[in-house]
């Protein structure tokens, strides 16, 4: 049985802290449409610009997960992303007036009760996944932390922590299709031992930390001078270690509880693959730096995969965008419009129809004896499909347009005649940066290539 994907049922505000800048921020998750996927607005930005919640965008991961394209900058991502995938959000829009998240409690609970409260939105598109289909393993040598995931038809992940802490000892947590992400993941708070807050200090981290978002851990006996001098760094009443080797500031909701925000990070970077998979994750001492570098793995065997894949039409097969859609996004009309229908479309790939009748006005005198599709309308096809992908993730598509930059490795390899069905497919090789966007298109006749080429695009808002 297939999955739909599914969207919130309405938007959300959340107003706090940025962990590390400090600064106030609002934070608003929005519903959004199919094949949207996951994306991140900054309003507080010129143009209010939008960058896609993938891993190709990852620049930093020092105690946080941060993504940056262009403009927009935005840190500490991990936790919203982890409540999404979570709790099985395919597509919403996550504004943001700020460059960094808002810590909250230092967990996903407050995201998981507010959207668990009204449930989620079904949508008629078809949930899309990766399957790992062979062994994938990365071991960090520097600090241990080691990823292996195995193929399987569904998703889970086994975890364990060991930091040589006799006060965490080795932890264990895991995460399958039964799991309440809710109850037993989302609540589970960030974590930090004592001796690393001085640094933290120093490095302009954690600005906005303090004691009601994070687990303090102390490993050995701490002069109480010292206790107090955190304290008042912390404009928190008197601390002190309790036997079990925290401070006093909090109790554990659960014996495991490190562990557990341990695996909501993996969820929350492994968000940034862009769709969801089907595999066994094992991990052990993981953190946002491997979890991030497994995560662009994934993501590039998948373009991989997506690169070699050979759509097949189905006519009997509802379009994902029909004619009327394609008008809407697309300001081309005939007799120079050169799709028909979108059968598949998602953050990045596309998939249309074009066929070649007869009456086609090019065939007039291309060629009266023997008419043949010229080659240039063959670009124009994969740059028309492209920018069906393009436009269909832009707000107001109808006030752009996208224009040729470069066309690179363009090759004919079997004329198009009438009666043939063009089988457009167009894969993002490079995102939306700055209005430019990379593509490389392939079109079919049945099983058989009949034109490929690299495409470059800008986007423009039309005057």
């Amino acid at each position: 049985m297939q999955i739909k994907q599914q969207t919130l049922k309405q938007t959300y505000t959340f107003k706090g802290k940025g962990l590390h800048t400090g600064l106030q921020v609002t934070m608003n998750l929005h519903p959004a449409p199919e094949n949207h996927g996951i994306k991140f607005q900054r309003t507080d930005l010129e143009g209010e610009p939008i960058m896609d919640a993938v891993v190709d965008f990852v620049t930093t991961t020092s105690r946080g997960t941060t993504l940056e394209s262009g403009p927009i900058k935005i840190s500490t991502i991990e936790h919203i992303l982890s409540a999404l995938s979570g709790l099985g959000v395919d597509n919403a829009l996550i504004q943001l007036d700020a460059p960094e998240a808002p810590i909250l409690d230092g967990s996903a609970k407050y995201y998981a009760e507010a959207i668990c409260k009204d449930g989620l939105e079904e949508q008629n598109a078809d949930r899309k996944y990766f399957e790992i289909k062979e062994k994938i393993y990365y071991k960090d040598e520097k600090t241990g932390a080691e990823i292996t995931i195995l193929p399987d038809d569904k998703f889970s992940i086994d975890l364990m922590i060991d930091f040589n802490s006799k006060v965490l000892g080795h932890q264990y947590a895991r995460f399958t299709n039964d799991t309440d992400y809710a109850a037993e993941i989302a609540p589970c708070r960030t974590f930090v031992f004592f001796h690393e807050l001085e640094p933290l200090f120093k490095n302009n981290l954690i600005k906005g930390g303090d004691l009601q978002n994070a687990i303090v851990i102390v490993e050995n006996q701490v002069p109480q001078e010292e206790l107090d001098r955190l304290a008042d760094l912390f404009h928190t009443p008197k601390l002190e270690r309790i036997p079990s080797g925290y401070l006093n500031h909090l109790e554990l909701r659960f014996s495991n509880e490190c562990a557990r925000h341990k695996l909501l990070d993996v969820i929350g970077d492994f968000a940034l693959i862009g769709f969801p998979i089907k595999g066994k994750i094992i991990a052990n001492k993981s953190g946002h730096q491997i979890n991030t570098i497994v995560a662009k793995i994934i993501r590039k065997a998948a373009k991989d995969q997506a690169a070699n894949y050979i759509p097949v039409y189905d006519p009997n097969a509802e379009p994902v965008v029909d004619i009327n859609g394609i008008k809407k996004l697309l300001p081309h009309r005939p007799p120079f419009l050169m799709v028909d229908r979108i059968t598949e479309m998602s953050a990045e790939r596309v998939v249309g129809v074009k066929t070649i009748g007869v009456n086609e006005g090019f065939f007039v005198g291309h060629f009266p004896e023997e008419p043949v599709m010229p080659g240039v309308l063959m670009v124009e096809a994969m740059a028309q499909v492209g920018g069906i992908l393009v436009l269909s993730g832009v707000d107001e598509p109808e006030k752009y347009s996208t224009y040729f930059a470069k066309i690179d490795g363009v090759k004919f390899k079997k004329k198009v005649v009438p009666g043939d069905v063009l089988v457009i497919k167009m894969v993002l090789t490079a995102p939306l940066r700055r209005s430019i966007v990379s593509m490389r298109g392939e079109v079919y006749v049945g099983n058989t290539m009949v034109c490929e080429g690299d495409l470059i695009a800008q986007v423009i808002k039309n005057k």
